[in-house]
């Protein structure tokens, strides 16, 4: 029986982001490394998203609140740019403890350094 991948639990996670996690294969565009970013969240994985995160804008390290549960992903649209940048936005839901669930609606930029997507920053779109 498929495991749901956490980005999409249509996707099997064998197929979708488990290989990017996993370091067998880079992402083949912004939206699938913004997917495998969302993925390593619910997961804990810091070592991954500091990986996929450009070097100009990487923090140094990353901490993650045990209370946070990750309800859901939302790609509201996948924009490629030139094929060396890119824009995702997307909104993802996630619960602190017992309160209310939390809606983070971002436009991401991404950009391909040799031959790798790597997450550059978001911003937090008004109103």
């Amino acid at each position: 029986m498929p495991t749901p991948c956490p980005c999409d639990p249509l996707r099997d996670f064998t197929t979708c982001c488990g290989p990017l996690l996993a370091g067998e294969r880079s992402a083949p565009d912004a939206e699938a490394l913004m997917r495998s970013r969302y993925t390593a969240y619910v997961r804990g994985d810091a070592a991954y998203l500091l990986a996929t995160w450009h070097p100009d804008t990487r923090p140094t390290t990353l901490e993650f609140d045990p209370g946070v549960r990750w309800l859901g992903l939302d790609v509201k649209r996948h924009a490629p740019g030139d094929g060396t940048t890119a824009v995702v936005e997307f909104v993802a839901r996630y619960r602190v403890g017992g309160e209310r669930a939390v809606r983070l609606h971002e436009i991401s930029r991404f950009q391909c350094m040799d031959g790798d997507w790597l997450y550059v920053d978001g911003r937090f779109p008004s109103g």
